[in-house]
């Protein structure tokens, strides 16, 4: 009878255990794709070329990610995205940043 338990349990708990890492994943992914538009919404607002800002949103965010800049009425906004997949199920991580841009003094 224990066998037959234990037979069902581990992998249920393997299922559990992939979903709970994955989940872990994501928001890792998350926190990047933030911070990586944060980075370049600042870097535009400061006066650095785009291609400056979209090579520091490259190494901040996660691999694969795609990083689109648009600036109009005295604002820089990024955004950064990735599609992930945990358990053959697609996710779109992404973040959007929005910065003022800097008068020249």
């Amino acid at each position: 009878m224990v066998t037959v338990e234990l037979a069902v349990a581990i992998p249920a708990l393997l299922i559990v255990l992939a979903m709970v890492l994955g989940g872990v994943s994501l928001g890792i992914d998350q926190v990047r794709c933030v911070d990586a538009a944060r980075l370049a919404a600042r870097a535009v607002a400061r006066g650095d070329p785009a291609s400056t800002a979209i090579a520091t949103a490259t190494r901040a965010a996660p691999g694969g990610a795609r990083v689109a800049l648009s600036s109009g009425g005295g604002r820089v906004t990024t955004t950064v995205g990735v599609r992930r997949e945990v358990l053959g199920v697609g996710f779109d991580v992404s973040a959007t940043s929005v910065a003022d841009l800097e008068a020249d003094p």
